[in-house]
């Protein structure tokens, strides 16, 4: 205590320091305690000065016996602050006077909420955190647990994934598997170095879904339903009815055979009495609404599939999965962000995705080619959809 906390950390209130005058307003000084923990602006931790007002004045009335300090400390330990935090108090020295100090540690598992409530500091001031709050807390908890898409798949083993197809599709065609276990590089750790093993043998959900021979198994969203009406309304007559649950590659050769087995192709008119082929729908712009939506679906807490659905006048691809990471519902045609970064890298390397963040420029050059309307897409919280129209 012979330190003055002044030289520390100043005497203005920021997004990690609180001034209160007493621990008096026990819903205040929790309301505090939860802000510093959630760390809205990253620095890993924060202080919640008890005895300084807010002109980060010190006052000479502060009570700090044992008996208040124990007070303090059982905000940690009320049940009303979840997840509870890691927190320190004591008394300290603040510009020549004794106070309370409580060192409240960034919280591992945001959003912590007191009283039910997430409180936050975006600025000198502690406040309610709004819904961009939250997502920003809730994607760092997340991030701190790593991708999910690298996680081990409890249950599952080397036999649920096709190791031929990792042989022929990972592994260089001219060394033989006998030669990789001689330089010292087994098939495992082969898989393991790919993040689609872990250490003991375990897939992980990325080698479900890469090699899997059926990833829903495991994970159970992880399957495309294709519907075919006979009309341009779910009321209409079913033609063709689907649910392919193949791994990427599977899954990539499946849909390419499925969607070009339902286009139909006119001849049109160009000029000098030329004649071309023209599709209903450029099946390059199908092909990168499927991939992507295998590419950005939320695998994690969902158990909904990806849905194509197959009008006469149009068809509708959704995915489960809001906006992820950067992005948002009024950006998201012009920054991207990647929720499967694992899948998104082996997809590229497989060439399912030629340009990370090209996505929704290729798929609307390809339906102008085509003299198809510009693609439709609705983004709100949880999913993703896109409409594509019929070329006229």
């Amino acid at each position: 205590m012979t330190s003055d906390l002044f030289h520390e950390l100043g005497d203005q209130e920021s997004t990690v320091l609180e001034f209160k005058e007493s621990a008096g307003d026990g819903k205040k000084i929790g309301q505090a305690i939860c802000a510093l923990a959630n760390d809205l602006c990253g620095r890993g931790s924060g202080d919640l000065l008890i005895g300084v007002d807010k002109h980060g004045r010190p006052l000479s009335d502060v009570k700090t016996a044992d008996s208040d300090l124990l007070k303090v400390t059982e905000h940690r330990d009320s049940g009303k602050i979840l997840p509870r935090p890691s927190m320190t108090v004591e008394k300290a020295v603040f510009k020549g006077k004794v106070i309370i100090r409580v060192r409240v540690e960034s919280s591992t598992t945001p959003p912590v909420r007191y009283d039910g409530v997430v409180w936050v500091r975006p600025g000198p001031t502690t406040r309610k955190a709004n819904r961009e709050d939250e997502r920003i807390l809730s994607e760092r908890r997340r991030a701190g647990d790593g991708p999910f898409d690298g996680r081990s798949a409890t249950g599952s083993t080397l036999n649920d994934v096709d190791l031929r197809l990792f042989r022929s599709t990972y592994l260089p065609s001219e060394v033989a598997s006998e030669v990789i276990e001689e330089n010292g590089r087994p098939e495992l750790l082969q898989l393991n170095s790919l993040r689609m093993a872990d250490a003991t043998g375990t897939p992980t959900v990325l080698g479900l879904l890469v090699l899997g021979y059926d990833p829903s198994a495991f994970i159970p969203g992880a399957y495309v339903q294709f519907v075919r009406y006979d009309g341009d309304g779910m009321d209409a007559a079913i033609l063709d009815e689907q649910e392919i649950r193949l791994n990427a590659v599977g899954l990539a050769e499946r849909l390419e055979s499925l969607l070009k087995g339902h286009l139909h192709t006119r001849v049109v008119e160009e000029t000098g009495f030329r004649e071309k082929s023209q599709p209903d729908y450029p099946i390059g712009a199908l092909r990168e609404v499927c991939m992507n939506a295998v590419m950005h679906r939320n695998y994690e807490s969902s158990n909904a599939p990806i849905r194509i659905l197959w009008f006469a006048d149009r068809i509708e691809v959704s995915n489960p999965g809001g906006p992820y990471g950067q992005v948002r519902e009024d950006n998201f045609d012009r920054v991207n962000d990647y929720r499967n970064p694992s899948l998104a890298a082996a997809m590229k390397s497989l060439g399912y995705v030629n340009r990370f963040g090209r996505g929704i420029t290729r798929i609307q050059a390809e339906l102008a080619g085509n003299t198809n309307p510009p693609a439709v897409f609705q983004v709100d919280a949880s999913s993703w959809s896109v409409t594509l129209r019929k070329a006229g």
